[in-house]
């Protein structure tokens, strides 16, 4: 169930209602006992792979920037 904390109460616990909604509980905001807003955790991005993750595990043929025969081409 989910808690509805008034702006002032939230103003004085703020980091303990950043928790528990950290811990998947719902947590309301409410102004002058309306809800207004409701505290979600952030879903973490994929993280993107650092440049050269794979160095010196892919190798590249000696003629790869060589042109392609014609014959690629339907020439």
């Amino acid at each position: 169930m989910a808690q509805i904390v008034n702006m002032h109460e939230a103003k004085t616990q703020l980091s303990q209602l950043v928790a528990r909604a950290e811990e998947g509980e719902e947590v309301i905001l409410a102004r002058n006992g309306k809800p207004v807003v409701k505290l979600v955790p952030v879903e973490e991005k994929p993280r993107i792979p650092p440049a050269g993750l794979f160095a010196g595990k892919i190798k590249m043929s000696e003629d790869f920037n060589e042109p392609l025969p014609d014959e690629y081409y339907g020439l």
